[in-house]
């Protein structure tokens, strides 16, 4: 599973540039992966990016990130798809919140992504997101283990003393 937000035309009516976009997006790098997706790199990781198309028609552009409970990516994402789609004349859009975003929305965005993971990890079983739904597994010892060793050192202890009472 994985999270998408989309690049589309700034106004309604009007035609999506895809020529534009694919033009910065080329400018940051963005690679072939040769099985319909380019790859995005970003510093907190890889983005993969393909067109919608309807009706023989480009009518957007999808960035996917995958689930995981990490917000490093969705974060820089939001970020940079912003940059990009102020230079191409474009809009970036969540269609999980249903608005458009701006680079300062990364917040509420990693909000909505967290909250996805979690659903994924916890209900469907996504194995990228359960850390997301429970957590990294508790280092250390458990409360009752430490209660039950006390236990265990207090019962030693005054073995050793009443053993050296009646040993006089």
């Amino acid at each position: 599973m994985r999270y998408e937000l989309l690049l589309q035309t700034s106004q309604a009516g009007l035609p999506y540039e895809v020529a534009k976009v694919d033009a910065a997006l080329a400018a940051r790098g963005v690679t072939d992966r040769g099985d319909g997706f380019r790859v995005w790199k970003l510093k907190a990781g890889e983005v993969e990016v393909r067109a919608v198309v309807e009706g023989g028609t480009t009518v957007a552009t999808e960035l996917r990130v995958p689930l995981s409970d990490k917000l490093d990516l969705i974060r820089e994402l939001v970020q940079q798809g912003a940059a990009l789609a102020e230079e191409a004349g474009a809009r970036l859009y969540d269609p999980q919140l249903s608005r458009t975003l701006g680079a300062q929305d990364d917040g509420v965005v990693a909000n909505s992504f967290l909250a996805t993971a979690r659903y994924a990890g916890e209900m469907m079983g996504v194995p990228e997101a359960v850390f997301a739904s429970f957590g990294p597994p508790e280092t250390g010892l458990k409360p009752g283990t430490k209660v039950a060793l006390g236990l265990i050192g207090l019962v030693a202890v005054v073995w050793f003393v009443v053993d050296a009472l009646f040993s006089r």
